[in-house]
């Protein structure tokens, strides 16, 4: 149940699609609507790390040429999903412990500074619309949808990085996050992760509401955590098992 304390900051504005899984921006974009599939597949590890992504069986399974096939390949590199190899092909990508520490430990440094740099009071127009963004995050929580969550979740902290006004710290806060897209799964597949997340959201937001920034700047830096452990989790049990 969400908490009491939000319903004052309800709003009916429309932030998101509806809809789960392809953004709404790319289903009239064949080559970006693939990607976005691919993109989740391995988000959610339905592609596993290492496993080969074959051109012949993504030809087939989207209906599409070959050179449409290399481009989406070619997108999913350049985006950190994949990696292609000499005499082997493309693979999905495979995190080491030290990839994984060192890419949060940037992202940490990253969203703490933003947070601090937040001018206050915030326009009550930009608050309104972190809270509408976060009441759609609230919703494909509880609809159990983490394609949904993804996406919501994203516009949530790309909505709340705008704060700043500084546009080169927020590329590079969105250029952080997209490289560890892959290593999330563990933790977005997880019903309580989902809650946990969605709860220190509201917690962001009371924190803006308060001016209290001390606090904003300690929740964003926490808030890296779970899905870091998971995935660090994950990685050692598969090669204990191995």
């Amino acid at each position: 149940m969400l908490a009491a304390n939000h319903e004052n900051m309800k709003t009916n504005s429309a932030v998101l699609p509806a809809s789960s899984g392809v953004a709404e921006s790319d289903k009239n974009n064949p080559m970006a609507a693939i990607t976005a599939m691919l993109e989740e597949d391995i988000i959610f590890g339905r592609l596993h790390p290492r496993e080969r992504l074959i051109e012949e069986e993504l030809m087939q399974r989207f209906g599409i040429k070959r050179y449409v096939v290399r481009e989406v390949l070619a997108t999913l590199d350049r985006m950190g999903l994949i990696e292609r190899r000499k005499n082997v092909g493309a693979l999905v990508r495979s995190f080491t412990t030290k990839e994984v520490a060192e890419l949060y430990a940037v992202r940490a440094l990253l969203e703490a500074e933003a947070a601090r740099l937040i001018p206050l009071p915030i326009p009550e127009v930009s608050f309104a619309r972190l809270v509408a963004i976060q009441e759609q995050h609230d919703e494909a929580v509880l609809a159990s949808s983490p394609p949904r969550v993804f996406r919501a979740n994203l516009a949530f902290h790309q909505a709340l990085f705008e704060l700043t006004g500084n546009e080169t710290l927020q590329r590079a806060i969105a250029e952080y996050a997209r490289q560890t897209h892959p290593i999330r799964f563990s933790a977005l597949v997880a019903a309580d992760y989902r809650e946990k997340a969605r709860s220190e959201h509201w917690r962001m937001i009371n924190a803006l509401r308060a001016g209290d920034i001390e606090t904003l700047v300690a929740l964003c830096a926490e808030h890296l955590l779970p899905s870091r452990d998971a995935y660090l989790a994950a990685h050692a049990h598969h090669f204990k098992a191995a």
